[in-house]
């Protein structure tokens, strides 16, 4: 049986890697060229609207990807992250975090949908948007923030992600397992 756990740890990396790598193109990318050719504030959000809606499907994926990756390495490393000093601690951290960035990327959709259906040109979307009247200047703002939480929050995974790799190295593991079994020693006397 194999010790390399390459499908688990690409689905990881590559899921955070295109999580990560489009909310930062979009919030700079695509924000900015709705901003900069999109004329009224109705046509900037209908821009910037339609290309969130096409990455969308493809953000999913990634994060599913990274979701069922990450799992899959909890499971293999179960073992290091109950026994090797510091490995739970930034675990929990990774956990926290990833908890984060969903909730966040979560409400930028919401939020986006709300602008989106606010500035749509649809009858459909417009007898939708006065039934729940929407505040496009607060829903913006809102969107703003949300869209930078993502990369920044990702960003932190990629971060705790490198942690990860050097805690696997062998120079690591030892002297942090061993500081764990002194550790658990001195608290059972």
């Amino acid at each position: 049986m194999s010790d390399r756990n390459t499908a688990i740890r690409s689905l990881h990396d590559l899921g955070l890697a295109a999580w990560f790598g489009g909310s930062l193109m979009g919030a700079v990318g695509l924000n900015g060229a709705a901003q900069d050719e999109g004329g009224t504030e109705a046509s900037r959000d209908r821009i910037a609207s339609s290309g969130w809606a096409k990455w969308a499907p493809v953000n999913a994926a990634a994060i599913g990807a990274h979701l069922f990756g990450g799992g899959g390495l909890l499971a293999v490393n179960a073992h290091r992250v109950a026994t090797q000093q510091g490995v739970a601690a930034s675990t929990a951290a990774k956990t926290v975090i990833t908890a984060a960035a969903l909730a966040a990327t979560a409400y930028a959709r919401v939020l986006g949908k709300k602008i989106e259906l606010g500035s749509s040109t649809d009858p459909d979307d417009a007898e939708k948007a006065a039934k729940h009247p929407i505040d496009l200047d607060k829903a913006r703002r809102q969107l703003a923030a949300a869209q930078w939480a993502v990369p920044a929050l990702t960003g932190c995974l990629v971060v705790l992600n490198a942690l990860h790799g050097e805690q696997q190295r062998p120079t690591e593991q030892i002297p942090g397992m061993w500081e764990r079994a002194r550790s658990a020693t001195h608290l059972v006397r």
